[in-house]
């Protein structure tokens, strides 16, 4: 049985785990992310490498690293990784040369999406589209059963096809970017603008932060709508619209034959994907005569990216 070592480099931690050829992790280590050097950050990976493989009787054969931040299509360097500190970084070079074991890198988001179609709630689709709803719009793109990278390893950025001409400043430098309107921070501006115009329609979120519009966060306004809140309901439904106009555009570009949606935000479930589903087939070009894919929640949550790197680490 080959076991790999799966490594998801966040921007506050990285964890690694020992996986088997179905998925399963069998082993788990963590240790804090160091930001801004590439020598330190090679060192704490290759710290969690060594940790696990003293703790297994079988040696794992290969090492896959998911990190946050665009990849060079040799799946070798780090170009840029802002939450890192880190750009033209040769991450696969410096750990490689600490374990003594074949390495791989990919981006973070392509790692949990491939954990998702081989392992998840895409088995058995070919061509997916998964969606990661976080604090920003990731994703990634499977194409007849093969990751699909881009001629320049940038593909599946799809959070920052702008949806709105001339719209919401995004961190990366335009405007209009889809995720400004169907993410995390999306979800929490509009409760924050509800607040502020309608204190009274919001008293509940407005309790839950003290009074002040702008301490509402996230999970106070999923907790509330689970709860019935018609305010933080009503702030799902806004930004479920624009998840499903969304997958209607990538829709017409892919022909997706499922969405996997995933990320903080869509631990809503139903109260976020029901009103994303009905603005996707509302909008989806050829609705009237074409079959529409399936929108389904992932199930692998934070153990996506450790799971699909190990996985891609075998390929």
């Amino acid at each position: 049985m080959a076991l790999t070592i799966g490594v998801d480099i966040g921007g506050t931690k990285i964890a690694a785990g020992v996986v088997d050829p179905e998925g399963r992790i069998l082993r788990h280590a963590k240790a804090p992310t160091p930001r801004g050097d590439g020598e330190l950050l090679a060192e704490a990976v290759a710290g969690l490498v060594r940790e696990l493989r003293e703790s297994d009787r079988e040696p794992p054969t290969a090492v896959g690293i998911g990190t946050a931040g665009f990849v060079d299509e040799a799946r070798s360097r780090i170009v840029l990784a802002g939450n890192l500190g880190l750009s033209d970084d040769p991450v696969r070079e410096r750990i490689a040369r600490r374990i003594d074991l074949p390495v791989v890198v990919e981006n973070d988001a392509n790692a949990a999406a491939w954990a998702e179609v081989r392992f998840g709630a895409g088995r058995g689709c070919r061509d997916a589209v998964v969606v990661t709803l976080g604090t920003g719009v990731g994703g990634a793109l499977i194409v007849d059963g093969e990751l699909r990278r881009g001629r320049f390893g940038a593909a599946g950025e799809i959070g920052h096809y702008r949806m709105v001409p001339f719209g919401r400043r995004c961190a990366c430098g335009n405007q209009g970017c889809w995720e400004q309107y169907a993410s995390g921070s999306a979800l929490v501006a509009e409760a924050r603008a509800l607040a502020a115009a309608e204190p009274v329609s919001a008293a509940r979120l407005l309790e839950a932060a003290g009074g002040d519009p702008e301490g509402i966060e996230g999970p106070e306004v999923t907790r509330a709508a689970r709860e019935g809140d018609p305010a933080a309901l009503r702030c799902f439904a806004a930004v479920g619209e624009w998840v499903g106009q969304g997958l209607a555009d990538l829709a017409a570009i892919l022909d997706p034959e499922c969405f996997v949606v995933g990320g903080g935000v869509s631990a809503a479930g139903e109260i976020l994907l029901k009103p994303a589903r009905e603005a996707y087939a509302r909008a989806v070009t050829g609705k009237a005569t074409r079959r529409l894919a399936d929108v389904r929640p992932a199930e692998l949550g934070g153990e996506a990216g450790i799971i699909g790197a190990a996985d891609l680490a075998l390929r």
